[in-house]
């Protein structure tokens, strides 16, 4: 039995510097990650990407629909 290494890819675009991005592209970003996820469940690559996604949206959402 051999074992299979899973390489998430990075494929999102660097963030702009501030760390906001837009909610369209947001929600673009997260679909994409929610897939990768869907596809590693169960590994900490997965878990990770997850988080990640949580946060992004969460400051999407403070940016672009919260306002001070």
């Amino acid at each position: 039995m051999s074992a299979e290494i899973v390489r998430l890819a990075d494929f999102r675009s660097t963030p702009p510097d501030d760390g906001e991005c837009d909610i369209v592209t947001a929600i673009d970003v997260a679909i994409r990650d929610l897939r990768e996820i869907l596809t590693y469940w169960g590994t900490e690559g997965a878990r990770s990407r997850a988080v990640e996604c949580e946060q992004m949206l969460t400051r999407a959402y403070q940016s672009g629909v919260i306002k001070p």
